[in-house]
């Protein structure tokens, strides 16, 4: 049995099909680098206030992703992603918790336009955490905790709205027309 120095991990032995997925992954950040840079062509390139165009920023994300996507695929070639850790949780996925987040999503989405910013987000946030409670084994609580995962939603949400609309002039949808809620 092979010495291993005291402080490092024995590394990882990958089957074939994590070492495919590992390299998956490094080609999916890939994929998106050229989705970016794909909408940055696509976008004006006429200098703004700071000299710089709308289409600075996504050419500098679009960069960065392909970087990343390059050095996790070649780490995926050459044995596997370094350092990592052995995975934690369950065996499977818990599909009825992933079910209330993407509810919750969905709901946002779709709620957005009728009911306004806050209150859709404050949903969707509700929606999620019971989710996220229910895949952590915790249970999904009773009327009060729904109440008081519906006041911490709001509570989130109700700034965020105002920091947009009312410092940062972006229209977000609203309950009502005073812009407040």
């Amino acid at each position: 049995m092979d010495q291993v120095p005291v402080g490092e991990e024995r590394p990882l032995l990958l089957t074939r099909g994590q070492r495919l997925g590992q390299m998956a992954v490094g080609l999916g950040v890939m994929g998106v680098a050229v989705v970016m840079a794909v909408g940055a062509a696509q976008m004006s390139s006429d200098a703004g206030y700071a000299g710089v165009g709308t289409d600075f920023l996504p050419w500098v994300v679009a960069l960065a992703l392909a970087v990343c996507g390059a050095m996790l695929t070649r780490q995926a070639m050459s044995g596997g992603f370094r350092n990592a850790e052995k995975p934690s949780g369950a065996d499977r996925g818990d599909w009825p918790a992933f079910a209330w987040v993407v509810a919750g999503v969905i709901a946002n989405a779709a709620l957005i336009e009728t009911v306004g910013f806050v209150l859709s987000c404050a949903l969707c946030y509700l929606l999620a955490v019971r989710g996220l409670r229910q895949s952590e084994g915790k249970g999904v609580g009773g009327w009060q905790t729904t109440l008081q995962d519906a006041g911490v939603g709001l509570a989130l949400s109700a700034p965020v709205y105002w920091l947009f609309t009312k410092f940062l002039a972006v229209n977000l949808p609203g309950l009502t027309g005073t812009g407040w809620l």
